[in-house]
C-alpha cells in the first residue's frame, strides 16, 4: 500500500514550470515509489531504469530514443549510471521549450551529479527526499520504532526486529560493495570501517587526523571518504556557528550518520532496549530531530554552536531574518545545563526550543519551550509565515 509523502505537492509544482525535476535521495528512500504514484496522474509517461538491461538498450542511441519520446513525461531513474544523458537533455530540452518533460531520480547528491547543474542550468528544480518523516508514519510506528529503526521503509515497516535488522545489515553491505562502486579512488573496507568509527561517535565534532591516523590514511583522504558519504546521503555534517560573538568557537564540524537505523545496524544493537542502553541513544535522538528538521525546511541554515569552554547548543536554525536554537535531549524530564544557558546568552536567538521524547510540550520558562518533534516542526514552520 502506497503511503504519501510530504514532497508530493512540491514535485507536482516543479512539473507544471521547470522542464525537468530532480528527485535525489538515499536509495530505498522510496524515490521510485513516490515518482511511479505520480505518473499515475499523467495521461502519457515513460518509465526508465537506468540500472535495468533492457531499459539502458534503449538508450544505446540517446538522442534519437528520447526524440521519438517528446510527447511523454520520460522518468529516468538512477541518472547517476549515465550522466552522459545531460547534455542530450539539454538539447532536447532547448528544442522542445516544454515544461514538465524529464522526472530524474538519483541516488548521489546535487554536487556528485555535477553534469545537471552545469547541462541544465535554469532548466531543472532539484527535490531532496529523505527516508520517511516522523509526521509521514507517526500513525503507524511509535517513536521508539522509528529512533531504532530509522526510516527507511522496508526497515521500518518490516514485519519482525529480526527481520528490519538484517535489512540494515543487507543494505550497508550493498552500499559498500555495489553501489559505491561508481565512484572511483576509495577501498570498501576501509570506508566501512570509517563508518563504524562515526556511528560510534555519532553527533561529535570531527578530529580528521585523528581518524586517519586510526584507518592508516592520510586526513585528505578521510575528508574524501566523509564528503563521498555525505554526497550519497548516508552522512549529515553540520558545520559550526560563525557569528562573531567574541568567544572562541569550536571550527570542526559535527558529523551524524543520516539515518538511525543504519547507525544502530553498524553499532549491532538489535532493538530499541539496546539502543537505549548505549552511550550513543542521546546522538539518536539528535539525529532524528535533524533528520526531520532538514526534511521539512531544507533551505533554513543549520549550524551548532560550542565554545573551547564547553558552552554548546545543539543547532541553531535561521531564515537570514530569525534564529531558533534547539537543543535535543533525550528525556522526558529535559533540564538546561549552564553551559546552555550560557550559549543563549551568547547568541540571544529569537526562539528556543528544547525538543524531547515528549507526548505534549509545555512552557519551561520565559523564551524556553519544550516540545516534542510533531511540535517542534509546527513552530519552526510558524516561524517561517
Amino acid at each position: 500500500m502506497y503511503l504519501p509523502r510530504i514532497l508530493e505537492p512540491s514535485i507536482r509544482e516543479s512539473l507544471k514550470y521547470n522542464p525537468a525535476t530532480a528527485v535525489l535521495g538515499p536509495r530505498q528512500c522510496g524515490k521510485s515509489t513516490l515518482v511511479k504514484e505520480l505518473l499515475k496522474e499523467k495521461e502519457k509517461t515513460l518509465y526508465l531504469d537506468l540500472e535495468r538491461p533492457s531499459d539502458l538498450q534503449k538508450l544505446q542511441d540517446p538522442e534519437w530514443f528520447l526524440t521519438t519520446q517528446t510527447d511523454k513525461l520520460i522518468c529516468l531513474d538512477e541518472i547517476q549510471r549515465m550522466p552522459e544523458l545531460f547534455p542530450v537533455l539539454r538539447s532536447l530540452i532547448d528544442t522542445t521549450a516544454k515544461k514538465g518533460m524529464y522526472l530524474i531520480l538519483g541516488s548521489a547528491s546535487r554536487e556528485l551529479i555535477r553534469q545537471s547543474s552545469e547541462s541544465l542550468a535554469g532548466r531543472i528544480s532539484f527535490k531532496r527526499l529523505t527516508p520517511f518523516l516522523f509526521a509521514e508514519i507517526s500513525d503507524r510506528v511509535s517513536l521508539e520504532t522509528y529512533l531504532y529503526r530509522g526510516g527507511f521503509p522496508l526497515s521500518l515497516l518490516a514485519p519482525k526486529e529480526e527481520v528490519s535488522f538484517d535489512w540494515r545489515q543487507d543494505f550497508i553491505s550493498t552500499f559498500l560493495e555495489r553501489d559505491l562502486l561508481q565512484f572511483a579512488g576509495f577501498t570498501p573496507r576501509t570506508i566501512h570501517r570509517l563508518w563504524q568509527m562515526l556511528a560510534h561517535s555519532n553527533g561529535q565534532t570531527i578530529n580528521f587526523s585523528k581518524l586517519g591516523s586510526a584507518l592508516g590514511v592520510s586526513n585528505t583522504t578521510v575528508r574524501k571518504y566523509i564528503d563521498l558519504l555525505e554526497g550519497t546521503f548516508m552522512l549529515l555534517q553540520v558545520p559550526p556557528y560563525e557569528r562573531n560573538t567574541k568567544k572562541r568557537l569550536v571550527k570542526s564540524p559535527k558529523v551524524y550518520i543520516s539515518d538511525t537505523g543504519i547507525t544502530t545496524a553498524l553499532l549491532q544493537l538489535k532493538n530499541f532496549e539496546q539502543a537505549a542502553g548505549h552511550p550513543t541513544f542521546g546522538s539518536l535522538w539528535e539525529t532524528t530531530v535533524l533528520a526531520n528538521l532538514k526534511g521539512h525546511f531544507p533551505n533554513l541554515d543549520y549550524s551548532f554552536y560550542r565554545t573551547n569552554h564547553g558552552a554548546e547548543i545543539d543547532f541553531v536554525l535561521s531564515n537570514g531574518h530569525k534564529t531558533a536554537v534547539v537543543e535535543c535531549k533525550a528525556s522526558v524530564a529535559p533540564k538546561l545545563t549552564s553551559g546552555n544557558y550560557a550559549s543563549l546568552r551568547d547568541i540571544n536567538p529569537d526562539h528556543c526550543y528544547i525538543a524531547a521524547p515528549v507526548p505534549s510540550g509545555y512552557p519551561k520558562e520565559e523564551g524556553i519551550e519544550v516540545v516534542s518533534l510533531h511540535e517542534l516542526i509546527s513552530n519552526i514552520g510558524e516561524m517561517l509565515t
